[in-house]
């Protein structure tokens, strides 16, 4: 999850963005504890972890997390799940493509696919009542794809079609080049959705293969969050996923990043503005650096708002962002039109963290605001299926939650500059625009 500063526009956070030294006054309550979860549990089924949140509500949210990501997909064949999984919508071992989409209607269930670095989610989101069809539509859908041959090229076309529109979309071509310069030679600078290389290159037999070799209980995670009980999700699970090889995936987090070299890529486009993003390496999500980086980026990202924005007017868009994955990373992000200027300003904003340590009593509304964004954001069933998933695989434990309210709260002004120190630095940038706007080597001093 990206966390934006939000926090400028509110007086006592817009007094920490912009340097102000005055105290914070007291909050009328005092802060009270969360209380431990009771609706989670976790059990296994035939070897399927199995994350179950028992709610009220009458939908049901039940998402299958295929593991590993970016790092399951052959060498040179970056995408092949995500493509896997779109064919599976044209049709399966039961289902015919206009079976199927007449199955998939009748039920009035959402069916999602979302490709990330750590791993691939396939999900339904449907009533109580229709759980049972829709979940045999997913299971239909991971594990017996149809594969037909004119299907695997429409589908081809469709994803090709899709990359090549990331050069019409100055920030969908920004966050590309940002993500492979920051992680060059590592897992995370490979696409989820593959490239128009992998993709082309990708046959129906390495889809074939793929799947018979990949889709293994043990590289399997799902959350269910609803008012379903759990004989009910075990007898689904059993049925969907039982006859599937047992393998011997272990999730593991990918291993950390070493110290790297200030490196920048520059690509030359006539634009009304100019685009750049950069990237910090953080530490791994189940470090206890992980909770004061977090607030790092958020105060940062509102003394970046309060200077760049607020008070000189040099952008519309300006911030830092915590980027929550397996291993964690800073972003900073700017569209402007005059980058130098821009890059001089966000030098002297991070130093000032880094040689600055800013009263802990400061930090309170922050954390506060960081709580409140917490339980916010995981209203909804399908907010909280996400966010289980990543404690138990980020934090080894679904009560994570718990820990990360009172990590927040620990926080001092002592640790955020020493992760300023320890992390903000050697950053790895990506610019679109007027290249006789930017100085390489002022990319270069992050």
């Amino acid at each position: 999850m990206v966390i934006r500063c939000r926090l400028a526009a509110m007086g006592l956070l817009a007094a920490l963005c912009l340097g102000m030294t005055h105290p914070v006054p007291a909050l009328d309550s005092p802060i009270r504890s969360v209380a431990p979860d009771t609706l989670t549990t976790t059990y296994a089924v035939d070897g399927v972890r199995v994350i179950h949140r028992r709610t009220t509500v009458s939908t049901v949210v039940a998402n299958v997390y295929l593991l590993g990501g970016v790092r399951s997909a052959p060498a040179g064949l970056s995408g092949i799940e995500n493509f896997l999984l779109q064919i599976s919508e044209r049709g399966t071992a039961r289902y015919s493509r206009d079976a199927l989409r007449r199955a998939m209607a009748r039920t009035g269930a959402e069916f999602v696919v979302e490709p990330r670095e750590d791993w691939t989610m396939v999900g339904v989101r449907t009533t109580l009542a229709e759980l049972d069809s829709a979940w045999g539509i997913l299971a239909e859908r991971v594990t017996r794809p149809r594969l037909d041959s004119a299907d695997v090229e429409f589908v081809r076309a469709q994803l090709l079609a899709g990359i090549r529109q990331r050069q019409d979309s100055p920030d969908a071509l920004l966050n590309y080049l940002a993500d492979s310069v920051a992680y060059d030679g590592a897992p995370y600078a490979l696409s989820p959705v593959g490239t128009e290389q992998s993709l082309a290159r990708i046959s129906r037999a390495d889809l074939a293969g793929f799947a018979s070799a990949s889709m293994v209980r043990s590289r399997l995670l799902l959350v269910v969050v609803g008012n379903v009980d759990r004989t009910r999700v075990e007898h689904l699970v059993a049925t969907a996923f039982g006859g599937l090889p047992m393998g011997n995936y272990r999730w593991t987090i990918p291993d950390t990043l070493g110290e790297r070299d200030r490196d920048a890529v520059i690509v030359p486009r006539v634009l009304p503005t100019n685009y750049l993003q950069g990237y910090f390496r953080g530490p791994p999500a189940n470090s206890t650096d992980a909770a004061a980086l977090r607030v790092t980026a958020a105060v940062l990202s509102g003394r970046l708002f309060g200077e760049i924005r607020s008070r000189r007017n040099l952008t519309y868009a300006v911030s830092a962002n915590f980027r929550d994955r397996a291993l964690t990373s800073v972003g900073l992000y700017v569209t402007t039109t005059v980058p130098d200027s821009v890059l001089t300003i966000m030098a002297g904003e991070l130093h000032t963290l880094q040689m600055i340590e800013i009263p802990t009593a400061f930090l309170r509304p922050v954390i506060q605001q960081f709580i409140t964004e917490y339980f916010l954001d995981n209203e909804t069933s399908t907010a909280q299926a996400d966010f289980l998933a990543r404690a138990l695989l980020y934090r080894g434990d679904v009560s994570a939650g718990d820990r990360f309210v009172a990590e927040l709260r620990a926080v001092s002004g002592a640790d955020i500059r020493r992760v300023a120190n320890r992390y903000l630095r050697n950053a790895r940038w990506a610019y679109i625009g007027d290249p006789s706007g930017i100085s390489r080597d002022r990319l270069l001093r992050f």
